[in-house]
């Protein structure tokens, strides 16, 4: 098992402190104040210092870390700042536009830099090996970094997330990127999945990035502990035999980088080159190491 973190040759994001619940961050040239349960500690910095740096904090609301409203709530402006701005990923040569929404997020989660790296990489070294472009599938893509990597690595992408409006923001991100010929999908993952596996379509790289819990683009609820195992079999069904591979990666506290391999190594059988687990983990300026998300990577 790894511990993964971006590089620090990457400029646009930084964790600048974190603990008490909250983590200060930079996104480009403007920080901001999000709560984090998984920062137990105390901060290094006082509150004073972190408001003296911030641009904006969030403040949740009433059924924040509840079920369905976990990250409900509202931005308290501190300094002046736009609405919307970009920033680089130039390790793989990708922009993408950051907002600020109701919901604590910004439109990109930075701990996921290493999984970028690993699908460019892959992507890239497939298409080499072959006449035709590879063909990834992303899904739950959210504003679309994965799939911008796997675009800029050479592949024939399909994008889906139930949300239309982050798809909307994904496409953005692609044309802000330089890029073209994603192709975009609003629907359920899971029966996208099956109806893939039904035509006996194949992909070279599937990329799993589900939450907790969600709902589909007919607000229909779904938890993940309920679907996940059928989603991997599906997804084992449709990845290419050889040269190809998977990124699966969990939030939910409740999972570990052992049981995500497990899951795969379950779904998907023996016959694999390579795989790999661990934890992606965003470390602040004091040393803290925040861990974010579990990660397991195939490849056939």
């Amino acid at each position: 098992m790894t511990i993964e973190q971006p590089s620090a040759s990457w400029k646009d994001y930084e964790l600048i402190d974190s603990g008490d619940f909250f983590k200060l961050e930079r996104f480009g040239q403007y920080v901001m104040i999000r709560p984090e349960p998984k920062a137990l500690w105390h901060k290094s910095m006082t509150d004073q210092q972190w408001h003296d740096m911030a641009h904006t904090e969030f403040k949740p609301g009433a059924g924040f870390a509840k079920a369905g409203k976990e990250d409900s709530g509202t931005w308290n402006q501190l300094r002046k700042m736009q609405e919307q701005w970009p920033v680089s990923y130039p390790e793989v040569g990708f922009k993408l536009r950051l907002g600020l929404t109701s919901f604590k997020h910004v439109g990109i989660f930075p701990e996921q830099a290493t999984n970028w790296d690993f699908i460019y990489r892959n992507t890239k070294e497939i298409a080499a090996s072959q006449a035709e472009k590879p063909k990834v599938l992303n899904l739950f893509a959210y504003t679309g970094a994965a799939s911008l990597a796997a675009c800029r690595g050479g592949a024939d992408v399909t994008h889906l997330d139930s949300v239309k409006q982050v798809v909307t923001w994904a496409r953005g991100n692609m044309e802000l990127s330089g890029l073209d010929g994603i192709r975009w999908i609003v629907e359920d993952a899971l029966k996208f999945a099956k109806r893939q596996q039904r035509r006996g379509t194949q992909y070279q790289g599937i990329i799993l990035d589900p939450p907790a819990y969600g709902r589909g683009p007919e607000g229909e609820r779904w938890v993940l502990d309920e679907c996940l195992y059928e989603i991997l079999q599906c997804c084992a069904s449709i990845l290419a035999p050889k040269d190809s591979f998977l990124v699966l990666n969990l939030y939910s506290n409740g999972y570990s980088a052992v049981l995500a391999e497990t899951l795969v190594r379950c779904a998907f059988g023996p016959e694999f080159k390579s795989i790999e687990c661990g934890e992606s983990v965003l470390r602040d300026r004091f040393g803290k190491a925040l861990p974010l998300s579990v990660f397991t990577r195939l490849r056939r």
